[in-house]
């Protein structure tokens, strides 16, 4: 059965019956895990190996683990630094930078792969601005020359360990200072302002042939008033003709706020698709993902099929030998270096800016 376009959240630790008989429906492609589905790593290993042996190609499970405030599995795993410390080592020390940024990055592939996670959503390279309250310290800096090049510091180092990297949120979001969790936000600025800062580390990962790419829920309205995640005029012509992407396209959470212009949840689902979404995201609503389901039943595109087969991960070492690899000591060794080159600056969970897309 080829996997559907549809990726779907687990109410809790373990699959129960209704969970497997909703994986086996053929519009499901993937699990996405949040805090709630985790209580310790072999818990974790137990769930994504019953997810994917639901069926053949296996499901795709992804999670949010960029590190920050925004890390869905703490206790076990290695505690990130947010993107923006990165940012600030870089300003100092560039060629260091880039090093310790693949080096996390690996550490953060390394241990999902190893509990059977496929894929985290990053990197954010969203320019942080100073403007946006959802990205702040998320992003790994306001020069997009800089995010550039820890962003492909870190999509090498998760290649290293086997995993495909997400690229977000296209085509940039740090310019408005609204959440897209919970208002729909506008960025009025021309495409030449867009094209200059905001798309040059978008437009630097796809030539370095980066895997996935996840659109923002923003209007850009100089260039098409719709949001950017339902709109044929940013990801057909600009993301896939104009700079050449090749890779998955994964929308935003439909269950979001800002998704409400594209009409109701299985509306959403389907302008998301038309304007060029292979894989949709529905969170915390049950109800609305049975709905869209029911509405894809009959969905078929072999060229999405393929492109997400490109998207599991590969080989995984256990964690034993994950933990007593070199390249692990040397990553936390650079963590905790991170650690006290930064101990004036914020602490890695900033309570004041939540993501309610990713709730536990």
């Amino acid at each position: 059965m080829p996997l559907g376009p549809i990726m779907l959240d687990l109410a809790g630790t373990a699959l129960d019956a209704e969970d497997r008989e909703l994986l086996r429906h053929p519009a499901v492609g993937g699990v996405i895990l949040f805090a709630r589905n985790y209580e310790s790593p072999e818990q974790l290993a137990a769930l994504t190996a019953a997810i994917h042996a639901v069926r053949e190609p296996a499901l795709l499970i992804g999670v949010d683990q960029e590190g920050g405030r925004v890390q869905r599995f703490r206790d076990g795993f290695t505690r990130l630094p947010p993107a923006g410390r990165l940012g600030r080592l870089h300003r100092e020390r560039p060629a260091h930078a880039r090093a310790v940024c693949e080096s996390i990055a690996w550490l953060m592939a390394a241990e999902l792969r190893a509990v059977g996670v496929d894929f985290s959503f990053a990197p954010v390279l969203d320019l942080d601005r100073g403007v946006s309250r959802v990205i702040g310290d998320r992003g790994f800096s306001p020069d997009p020359q800089a995010v550039g090049e820890l962003a492909s510091s870190w999509m090498r180092g998760a290649r290293q360990a086997g995993m495909a990297s997400v690229g977000k949120h296209f085509p940039g979001h740090g310019g408005v200072e609204a959440d897209s969790h919970t208002e729909l936000p506008r960025d009025e600025r021309p495409f030449v302002d867009l094209d200059l800062e905001d798309l040059a580390p978008f437009r630097r990962l796809i030539d370095q042939g980066l895997e996935a790419m996840m659109p923002a829920h923003v209007i850009y309205p100089r260039i098409d008033p719709r949001p950017a995640g339902f709109s044929p005029v940013w990801l057909r012509q600009i993301l896939r003709q104009q700079l050449g992407f090749q890779g998955v396209i994964f929308s935003d959470d439909l269950n979001m706020e800002a998704a409400g212009a594209g009409g109701d949840h299985v509306e959403r689902a389907q302008a998301a698709v038309a304007a060029g979404c292979d894989m949709l995201l529905i969170c915390n609503n049950r109800p609305a993902a049975v709905a869209i389901l029911a509405a894809f039943k009959d969905h078929r595109d072999p060229a999405t099929s393929l492109r997400l087969l490109r998207m599991h991960g590969r080989k995984p070492l256990d964690r034993v030998r994950l933990h007593e690899s070199p390249e692990w000591h040397r990553a936390l060794r650079q963590i905790a270096e991170l650690e006290s080159h930064d101990s004036l600056e914020l602490p890695l969970d900033d309570p004041t800016t939540p993501e309610p897309r990713t709730k536990p």
